[in-house]
């Protein structure tokens, strides 16, 4: 990410924002309420669009319109409310972001097997 700015009426959020990460890390952004941080992770999932700025992966412009695009390019995201829906346990609010199509797998680093009652999730 390189000179990622964002702004929400007369509140800037990001303001000139570069990031450089490797391939296959894990990184946590951290910092006081109202720094942009979601912002910028909703920028580099596809939920928010920046006013300037661009987003490279291997080298090459990376064009990530939504989440689809940003999860084709293998870019996950942890959101802050991580109980989507309040009726869900934890685990069935992480299953939601597994792909459908039946079978079995891994994402995330755990395993999901479809049961009659749902699925078991192992993390």
């Amino acid at each position: 990410m390189r000179g990622i700015c964002k702004r929400f009426g007369a509140v800037q959020a990001n303001d000139d924002v570069s990031l450089t990460v490797a391939a296959g890390s894990v990184h946590a952004i951290v910092g006081e309420n109202g720094a942009g941080k979601t912002t910028l992770m909703k920028i580099l999932y596809g939920l928010e669009q920046p006013d300037a700025g661009t987003i490279n992966l291997g080298g090459a412009p990376a064009v990530i319109r939504n989440p689809l695009d940003a999860a084709r390019l293998g870019i996950g995201m942890v959101h802050q409310h991580f109980k989507l829906i309040p009726e869900f346990t934890v685990a069935q609010n992480v299953v939601l972001g597994i792909p459908v199509g039946g079978g079995s797998g891994t994402a995330a680093g755990g395993t999901y097997e479809p049961t009659a009652g749902g699925a078991s999730i192992t993390i």
